[in-house]
């Protein structure tokens, strides 16, 4: 055994005498045959990644070179006659005709944008089926390369863009165009791709769409109809204006010499007539056309001999016309809200840009084709006030969204991302809240939590004065509730002391009682240390009438948005033309601007806000008037998030939520419009404050799942929910 066990070290550490010489042979053999199988692979793995590069539909990697060399030396791409086109399908939908599972691999909440590599397409004469790419498109591609969305990668992609120019349907061969389209790699009959257009249509009828066979391509265009749009699939997008960059910087306010400036040269026939007579009867009504001298030259507009700089002379106008053309959508919006000239748009079928996100009421006007002859009426009745605002919030629309090609390809992509990613998505208030009116809270202001743990549960902040059976009954109620952590009493009487222990109801659930030295309102919000959890519910000591699941259900919605206010008497606010001043409204509406802390839940950090950080002297004020505490805390909370509260469940009938605070302190208030009129007062001092209305108003209600489905109990998870 010693010696076998030698003999095997030796062979092993390289003695080649002790081995036989046919092994050798083999083993000879077998070391050929290895590395000629390495080659052919090596070789085979080469011609592969050769083919692939070299075919241009295929590259990965930065997909598109954009420098002029690149541009000028494109790779030509054949379309033959008998290729085949997908037809486009009119009848869309997010739902239906986009592929949203291919980003669901997806975890930054961003969508991955695919940029096919730059073919020059030709016939088979090798004609170019389109004519070369424009600035315009140049710099669409350059700004989705140079973002955040983009992926080099097509198997990371969830959106595509074909690199065909089609931004005006004049430069190319619709048909042709369609056959190319449906060569791409990963056309998928156009699923997930974004054709990029801004003027449809070509002679004679100038169709609102672009009138390519685009399958279930998304689509952007800047003459959308609204027989034509499908809505919350394709994108409208403004109609690109060069010459609105010469304004930047020279919008100013105040009066204007004209009050009308119509400075389209391509006005429709049918409206051409009524503007030329009612200009001939308004003095302040400029209607402009191009120069018979210099009909191109689009940087100067005339009337009759008189010559105008364009666009400067809309400097000079407080309203400027946009009436329909050949084409729905004009450069005349984006040169109008560049100037601080407020379009008034006569086109009834039109879609706005961006119209699914911008709320275009407060920018612009919209007058009926059929009324274009009153519009000079309509004009005159429009207050100093409201030009002022609609002036600056286009002005910041334009600066915002369409002040250049790069700001309408990225706005694009966001509303995409967001159709995908809702969840993340940009608010009503992001999308059209201009500084300062969006002042959303931030980082080093305090971080709060996407969901609060419901093992905290809330505490229950009750204000009361002396009303022992009301306020019994409010805690025995309470006290059922499960996610209840604690209750703390705020005893706001100095002159009777709270009643002995024994004479409080027995509850299951921990209870402290803080006396105040001083008779004040805001009491109730002050930061006690007391208050343990995150969540509170105030209550006042007479709102006996909430059941568990209200109770709990209310908490649910709560730890969903946890920085708003959630509660159940809900009042708003309206504006009053008579006394030109704000009113408050308690009348049962479906409009939703406050929710009062009679019942209420909100986080905790708003007492240390509204203790030590409210604005003016508005706290003094509250606790002078002994009133009106709870819409400072509304005005406070929807100030630093720039949102509305949310009203829970369909309970509209509360024990006068608004007097409880002045009753149980001894106040008279039998005269009910005086305390309405000092609440409205209430609004309009702290709006002043402030320096404008922070309230946001909404139609919303938060109500259980299966809240009003015909089902049994068992499968309801709140099934005491109270009534109206």
């Amino acid at each position: 055994m010693k010696e076998k066990y030698s003999q095997s070290f030796t062979i092993f550490a390289g003695n080649t005498s002790s081995f036989p010489s046919r092994p050798s042979v083999k083993l000879n053999f077998r070391n050929f045959f290895l590395g000629f199988a390495y080659i052919l692979l090596f070789i085979f793995l080469v011609l592969s990644i050769f083919l692939w590069v070299s075919h241009p539909q295929n590259k990965k990697g930065p997909s598109v070179l954009l420098d002029r060399a690149s541009l000028e030396h494109l790779t030509e791409y054949v379309v033959h006659s008998d290729s085949v086109s997908f037809p486009s399908q009119k009848n869309c939908t997010y739902y239906t005709c986009f592929d949203v599972y291919k980003c669901s691999h997806i975890h930054s909440g961003r969508i991955g944008v695919y940029v096919y590599p730059l073919v020059e397409y030709v016939d088979k004469d090798k004609v170019p089926i389109t004519k070369k790419i424009t600035l315009e498109f140049h710099n669409m591609l350059k700004t989705i390369i140079n973002s955040v969305y983009f992926t080099p990668d097509p198997d990371e992609a969830c959106l595509f863009i074909p690199t065909i120019d089609l931004l005006n349907q004049n430069r190319i061969r619709p048909k042709d165009v369609g056959k190319a389209l449906a060569s791409l790699p990963y056309w998928n009959e156009g699923r997930n791709h974004l054709i990029f257009n801004i003027l449809p249509g070509s002679m004679p009828e100038y169709h609102p769409f672009l009138e390519v066979d685009i399958g279930y391509a998304m689509a952007t265009s800047g003459g959308f109809s609204s027989l034509t749009y499908r809505s919350g699939f394709d994108v409208s997008i403004p109609v690109f204006s060069p010459l609105a960059a010469d304004l930047k910087g020279q919008n100013t306010g105040g009066d204007r010499t004209w009050l009308v400036i119509s400075s389209q040269p391509n006005i429709h026939e049918d409206f051409r007539e009524i503007i030329s007579e009612m200009a001939a009867e308004h003095p302040r009504f400029l209607v402009l056309n191009s120069c018979a001298s210099s009909p191109l030259d689009t940087k100067i507009r005339c009337r009759d001999k008189e010559v105008y700089r364009f666009p400067e002379i809309l400097l000079n106008g407080t309203f400027c016309l946009m009436v329909r053309g050949v084409r729905l959508g004009q450069p005349t919006l984006m040169e109008s809200l560049a100037a601080g000239c407020i379009p008034v748009i006569v086109s009834d079928s039109y879609v706005l840009p961006y119209a699914e996100v911008i709320d275009w009421k407060r920018a612009v006007l919209q007058v009926y084709q059929g009324d274009l002859s009153k519009i000079m009426d309509v004009l005159s009745c429009v207050s100093s006030d409201r030009i002022n605002e609609m002036r600056r919030m286009g002005n910041w629309i334009y600066t915002r969204y369409f002040s250049s090609i790069e700001r309408i390809t990225l706005t694009t992509l966001r509303i995409i991302n967001d159709r995908v990613f809702p969840h993340a998505g940009r608010s009503y208030s992001d999308w059209n809240d201009p500084p300062p009116d969006r002042r959303p809270l931030t980082s080093n202001t305090f971080a709060l939590p996407i969901g609060p743990p419901r093992s905290q549960g809330f505490t229950a902040v009750v204000l009361t004065y002396d009303r022992l059976e009301s306020l019994f009954h409010v805690l025995e109620r309470i006290s059922t509730a499960p996610s209840l952590a604690k209750i703390v009493i705020v005893w706001n009487n100095q002159f009777k002391d709270p009643p002995s222990i024994l004479s409080w109801p027995r509850l299951p659930k921990p209870l402290q009682i803080v006396r105040t030295k001083r008779n004040q309102l805001s009491n109730r919000f002050y930061p006690f240390p007391e208050i343990e959890t995150e969540a509170i519910l105030a209550m006042d000591d007479d709102i006996i009438m909430l059941t568990t699941d209200e109770l709990e259900f209310g908490f649910e919605v709560w730890r969903q948005f946890p920085d708003r206010i959630v509660g159940f008497p809900s009042r708003t606010h309206v504006w009053d033309g008579r006394s030109h001043g704000w009113k408050y409204e308690s009348e049962w509406t479906n409009n939703v601007s406050m929710v009062l802390t009679g019942a209420a839940f909100y986080h905790r950090v708003y007492n240390y806000y509204y203790t030590s950080a409210m604005p003016g002297d508005i706290k003094n004020w509250v606790d002078d008037h002994m009133n009106c505490e709870d819409i400072a805390m509304n005005f406070l909370v929807a100030n630093l998030t720039g949102k509305a509260p949310i009203k829970v469940a369909p309970r509209k009938k509360f024990k006068c939520p608004e007097c409880v605070n002045a009753d149980l302190l001894s106040v008279d208030l039998s005269d009910m419009t005086a305390h309405m009129t000092e609440r409205s007062e209430c609004i309009n001092r702290f709006a002043r404050i402030y320096g404008r209305l922070p309230l946001r108003s909404v139609e919303f209600r938060a109500d259980p799942v299966l809240f009003k489905d015909n089902l049994p109990d068992a499968f309801k998870k709140f099934k005491d929910i109270g009534s109206l």
